[in-house]
């Protein structure tokens, strides 16, 4: 429900000031879309399958849920990976070198994002790599145990930590590891700190909101990581379901918390928040009136 009302805030209010986007800004909105489509496309089966104490339906439902979680979850990571490259780049750019960061820019990367996740999403469907049920057997993900006694498992384990974690990972961490020095000496060379200029104090803001996102997802999805690394080397029987379960379930939290970051750091988001929930108030209190015979409203759909 959180990740669904809020990611929706957040299209909401990029397609009302849509005019207005700054080309970066269209890597957060990419963000949104690939949250709101795993809470989507996975939460509702998964939920079911819980209160069922079983998986509902059989493979083609399995694979499916698999596949989604997958495709989302790189097209997830790759953004971030996007957003810390272009900050980078911002940050350690004179303004007109940043300006050529156009936003037929960003929507080519974007498009390259979306291909390069559907291609690692398919590859288990087509021979290198398994999709499987999780040993607590509520949801789907890739098959992680059939891994230590399978050569094309494990080379497909293998690259995928490689080109979709740790290189994404390093590549965040540098990054942001960059523009922390780059800062660091901007306001050494300024003694005042009242004369510090008010963009970029901006920038540092925006980088901050970032860095957080960042971290919020990494370190939501590193006890899955290794959970999931510890069943391709031993038995999945090894953990106890909580032990797999509740990883998992922190992971999937992940796609909630970006719109409490944005709403903090970012005051065109507060306000487009406080226009959209004056907006839904008052429609509310419009429907909600009494439909007595002096309402001229109640007197239109009676008559």
């Amino acid at each position: 429900i959180l990740t669904i009302l809020g990611n929706s805030a957040v299209l909401a209010t990029a397609v009302k000031r849509s005019s207005l986007l700054k080309s970066p800004e269209l890597l957060t909105v990419n963000l949104a879309v690939a949250d709101i489509g795993m809470a989507i496309s996975m939460y509702p089966l998964a939920i079911a399958s819980a209160w069922n104490h079983a998986w509902l339906g059989g493979d083609a439902s399995c694979i499916y849920y698999a596949l989604m979680g997958f495709l989302f979850g790189v097209c997830s990571m790759m953004t971030l990976c996007a957003m810390a490259v272009i900050r980078f780049l911002v940050t350690n750019s004179s303004k007109s070198n940043s300006n050529k960061i156009t936003k037929n820019t960003v929507c080519i990367l974007i498009t390259f994002i979306w291909l390069y996740s559907l291609l690692w999403a398919i590859l288990p469907l087509v021979g290198w790599g398994y999709y499987g049920p999780e040993p607590f057997g509520i949801s789907c993900t890739i098959a992680w145990s059939k891994f230590h006694n399978s050569s094309n498992g494990f080379s497909f384990i293998l690259s995928m930590f490689l080109l979709c974690t740790v290189l994404p990972a390093l590549t965040i961490v540098a990054c942001y590891l960059g523009i922390a020095w780059k800062v660091h000496k901007a306001y050494q060379e300024i003694q005042n700190i009242d004369r510090i200029p008010n963009a970029a104090k901006l920038e540092k803001k925006l980088t901050l909101m970032a860095v957080l996102i960042s971290v919020g997802f990494l370190s939501s999805w590193t006890p899955y990581a290794a959970a999931s690394f510890w069943s391709v080397f031993n038995s999945s029987d090894s953990l106890q379901p909580i032990v797999t379960l509740l990883p998992c379930l922190f992971a999937k939290s992940s796609t909630a918390y970006n719109p409490f970051i944005y709403y903090i750091f970012s005051k065109t988001f507060r306000r487009e928040m406080k226009q959209l929930q004056c907006c839904c108030g008052w429609r509310v209190h419009f429907f909600s009136t009494d439909n007595s015979a002096e309402n001229p409203v109640s007197m239109m759909w009676s008559g």
